[in-house]
């Protein structure tokens, strides 16, 4: 009686455990619901009994729970007609060996009957075997102290039951090393370390041993650990990556390289308000790549212009985006102002319910509800009147004289501002089309060039001739023009000689004129006749006259304003610093940062009325002919 409740005490603490247990119920055709129930009670215990076949030792042929608690349909006696064995939970099929259990749960361990072994559990009052550390990946079982006579059949009968079995590794003196197929079968290993083991009845110590199963440091169980950690990196290296790229920003769009194609598109895209970014884009790209030469020149400028157009287009756009602020702005005000309007009633009401007349009739704590609401809606009214105020504060302080004027003024000048804005719009229209006509022209002189270097034939060769023979009586006509200059600069030395003469002569009748003075001077204390003094006075009148009209002369040649004089000194200090001289335009175009009215007439006028402090001279051949004006005063000074 004692060994069959032990027995079945066993069976049933193993049935406790669902991990273990789910291993073996495949093969038994009964719910595992109604396995899963307490050790402790003893109608659990008889139902499982009865479920299994199983009559207990002195209780033969009898239930010990009635048919209704069992299995529905389950006869407990078919294994006496039919000669079936009673179902041993150790069979290898069913695997109801269980995992080891929780430290804190005391199991009790049971006897189990193999075919060729019987394996009895160690006195229970004895600590539990010690197992060394668990290797990483361990597959592999240490088996000591085994009967000298069992063999590998025996072994992998008795352990077989715990797992898949793939080597078994014996060795002649009493150990082996069991390895699984998995890492979960080696704890159900371990569960039968301190069990006796003996085979058969025998009573011989070769026959017996005591079982000591630990963990075991295998190489291939390690390696295939490693394998696996490496795989898992690899998982999840990979699941971070595309995690990574899930969340990585998209990569900006490759650039095109330029062509006259790819140009085209771009500018139908610059002028597009959607595709405006992104053509800019590229734009920069090439750009900086250094597209950008002779031959591409207008295609460029011409998408410039076209960029440059947006801009206005941006001002429109921020100007809205104000006007929409402003609008803004003064919805919240007004918001804000009527919230203070009705937090200004609130506190009326308030301040009317703590009056004589209404305050008597209200209770202690209303009262003191109705102070404390009170005070808490003129905290809150004094804040939303301090924000307006400030509000108003800085409405003032932006404000500006403009503001203040009159609104017909201010249309005025809105109109003014808006007239100054059509015109310079129109100004760089204006531009940009005399640009684009420049730069059309180019390309029909780069398309004349190429067709001419593409079909040139003898007769293109005789029409260079012609062109050199042309040059040549060019270079001739120049050659000409110089030695015109030349007699043309002599003569206006001569003139200038002759002026030097004027002014000597001049000197000689000042001289004279001293003279003329002394004579009649002495002639008067000499006492001459009044005759000789009428000739006197004439001849001195007509010198004074010639000396006049000397004068007058020369005030007509001189400078007629200060302006020019300024002028001849900045034109001075330009055409000093440029010793090989400067054209007009150039010249023009200096002046024209200081004086926008000025104009290269007015220039060239005031360079001719001085040719002893600037000289025009002829520079280049053919079509590089050019004129220069050079400061020559300094070599007007060193000939005097």
């Amino acid at each position: 009686m004692m060994a069959a409740d032990t027995l079945a005490g066993g069976i049933l603490s193993r049935f406790a455990f669902p991990p273990a247990a789910a291993d073996g119920l495949g093969s038994i055709a009964i719910d595992a619901t109604q396995l899963n129930m307490s050790v402790t009670d003893p109608t659990a215990w008889a139902t499982a009994m009865n479920n299994l076949g199983m009559v207990p030792v002195g209780l033969p042929g009898q239930q010990l729970v009635s048919d209704s608690i069992c299995v529905p349909g389950f006869d407990p006696g078919l294994n006496m007609m039919t000669g079936i064995t009673p179902i041993n939970p150790m069979i290898p099929g069913l695997g109801l060996v269980p995992p080891p259990p929780p430290t804190e749960v005391a199991v009790v361990k049971e006897i189990i009957h193999c075919k060729s072994c019987t394996l009895f559990p160690q006195n229970p009052n004895l600590p539990p075997p010690s197992t060394r550390e668990r290797p990483p990946g361990c597959k592999t079982v240490f088996v000591g102290g085994l009967p000298e006579n069992a063999t590998e059949e025996i072994i992998q009968e008795v352990f077989e039951q715990c797992g898949d079995i793939t080597a078994i590794r014996k060795s002649k003196k009493n150990f082996c090393h069991i390895r699984f197929a998995e890492e979960f079968m080696v704890d159900k290993a371990i569960y039968l370390s301190g069990y006796r083991m003996r085979l058969g009845s025998s009573t011989d110590k070769k026959d017996s041993g005591r079982l000591h199963v630990d963990f075991a440091q295998a190489r291939d169980d390690f390696y295939e650990w490693e394998c696996k950690q490496r795989m898992r990196a690899r998982e999840e290296r990979h699941r971070r990556k595309l995690e990574e790229d899930r969340l990585r920003p998209p990569s900006p769009p490759p650039i095109m390289h330029y062509s006259e194609h790819e140009a085209a598109l771009l500018a139908e895209k610059l002028k597009d308000d959607s595709k405006f970014s992104e053509a800019i884009t590229v734009l920069l790209s090439w750009i900086e790549r250094g597209e950008v030469n002779r031959r591409s020149a207008n295609h460029f400028y011409s998408m410039v212009q076209s960029a440059n157009s947006h801009v206005r287009r941006l001002m429109n756009e921020k100007a809205t985006h104000e006007q929409e602020m402003e609008e803004a702005k003064e919805n919240f005000k007004n918001a804000l102002t009527g919230i203070l309007t009705q937090f200004e009633q609130i506190v009326a009401v308030f301040n009317a319910s703590t009056r004589q007349k209404a305050w008597d009739h209200f209770s202690k704590a209303q009262r003191k509800n109705i102070d404390i609401w009170r005070k808490h809606s003129e905290e809150l009214r004094n804040a939303q009147s301090e924000q307006l105020m400030g509000i108003r504060r800085e409405e003032e302080m932006e404000m500006s004289d403009d503001e203040n004027c009159d609104s017909p003024t201010k249309k005025m000048r809105v109109d003014e501002s808006a007239l100054a804005a059509q015109a310079y719009a129109l100004k760089e229209e204006n531009d940009s089309l005399r640009w684009q006509l420049d730069a059309y022209r180019n390309e029909v002189e780069l398309l004349k060039q190429e067709k001419e270097q593409l079909f040139r034939t003898e007769e293109n060769l005789t029409k260079d001739q012609q062109v050199q023979f042309l040059q040549q009586t060019m270079q001739g006509m120049q050659q000409q023009l110089l030695t015109i200059q030349e007699e043309l600069n002599n003569k206006k030395s001569e003139l200038e000689q002759a002026k030097e003469e004027q002014s000597h002569t001049q000197a000689l009748l000042k001289v004279l004129q001293e003279q003329l003075k002394g004579t009649k001077e002495l002639v008067e204390t000499n006492g001459h006749s009044h005759e000789d003094t009428n000739e006197i006075n004439v001849l001195t009148v007509a010198l004074v006259n010639q000396d006049r009209e000397n004068n007058t002369e020369k005030r007509s040649q001189g400078l007629k304003s200060e302006k020019e004089a300024l002028l001849i000194g900045i034109i001075s200090t330009f055409l000093h610093v440029h010793p090989f001289g400067a054209n007009i335009e150039y010249l023009w175009s200096y002046m024209q940062q200081l004086d926008s009215k000025i104009s290269a007439n007015e220039i060239e006028m005031l360079l001719m009325r001085l040719p002893r402090m600037f000289k025009q001279e002829f520079t280049g051949v053919g079509a590089t002919l050019e004129k220069r004006w050079k400061l020559c005063a300094f070599e007007g000074i060193k000939t005097t």
